[in-house]
């Protein structure tokens, strides 16, 4: 499909792509193509007139699940210059092999390779942590448990970083601070007990909002259901623990395994009977996938 965007009216801008808000990625990918442009691309502009045409492909370097071509490299050709046509060549979610095309995009020689750099580095990343998170989502098939993110993410990357979540099947879990209430080790021992911390939160915090509490003993787990807490942490639990808790508490509170989570151990975490599984390597670890830009004279 081939896509011409122009700069949109401001209630066009603050529609979400696939859950993201238009106006915020617009405003990052301008901030980032800043960053990579300086005061101009001196080689370039050294090399080729205004007017020279050319046509760009991206192609996958190896097998990987692909992230943000269209929703995300789209953006980043025509914010630099609304003359590129591009073609979302596969869609988010696709597995993908090596020397397939990915993307395509036309235009000026010199405004698509001002965008090569800013648009691969971030299918790249979104890649990367799609591919990981279905590797994730995958081992843990037919089982009644959901794999899911953290705020652990890169400064200024979190809602494209959490895209890429659920593009590989994934959930995600808070986006700030203000999406839910998270009692973690330092709230309790710095107010001196769960019990303490959860009665303080609910003297201040929207009934709307869910009450979750960390836990790293059985006891803490009891603790957190005398308080009638909406969902428990299991930090570092071993999986026998896991099992405890869940025998103990009986569907009366969800349960979030956390911590040394990795491929190897998913599936067994997972069997244990927690609800979800949440991994900060999805996002803080997850390796970028290997993309080429490939650009020829038309």
């Amino acid at each position: 499909m081939v896509r011409n965007r122009t700069v949109a009216p401001f209630k066009e801008l603050i529609c979400t792509i696939k859950g993201m808000n238009r106006l915020e990625l617009i405003q990052n990918i301008k901030r980032f193509l800043a960053e990579d442009a300086g005061s101009g691309d001196l080689t370039s502009e050294a090399i080729f007139t205004s007017d020279q045409k050319g046509r760009a492909q991206f192609i996958a370097k190896g097998s990987f699940v692909s992230a943000g071509m269209g929703t995300v490299a789209g953006e980043v050709f025509t914010i630099c210059n609304p003359a590129i046509h591009w073609t979302e060549a596969v869609e988010d979610g696709a597995r993908v092999k090596a020397d397939d095309v990915l993307f395509t995009a036309s235009g000026p020689v010199i405004d698509l390779l001002r965008a090569e750099r800013v648009a691969l580095n971030l299918v790249q990343r979104l890649s990367g942590i799609a591919t990981l998170t279905s590797r994730f989502v995958d081992k843990v098939a037919l089982l009644p448990v959901k794999i899911v993110d953290t705020r652990k993410t890169t400064p200024g990357l979190r809602m494209l970083e959490k895209y890429a979540v659920r593009v590989g099947g994934g959930h995600n879990h808070r986006f700030s601070l203000a999406d839910g209430i998270l009692i973690k080790d330092n709230h309790i021992a710095a107010s001196g007990s769960i019990q303490k911390a959860v009665k303080r939160v609910r003297e201040r915090a929207p009934h709307t909002l869910k009450i979750e509490v960390e836990a790293e003993t059985i006891e803490q787990v009891e603790a957190c259901l005398a308080a009638d807490v909406d969902i428990i942490m299991l930090d570092n639990m071993t999986p026998d623990l896991m099992r405890q808790a869940v025998k103990f508490v009986k569907g009366r509170a969800l349960l979030e395994a956390s911590g040394g989570i990795t491929l190897d151990n998913v599936r067994t975490v997972a069997e244990t009977g927690v609800n979800l599984i949440s991994i900060g390597a999805l996002t803080h670890s997850a390796p970028a996938c290997d993309i080429s830009m490939e650009l020829e004279p038309v």
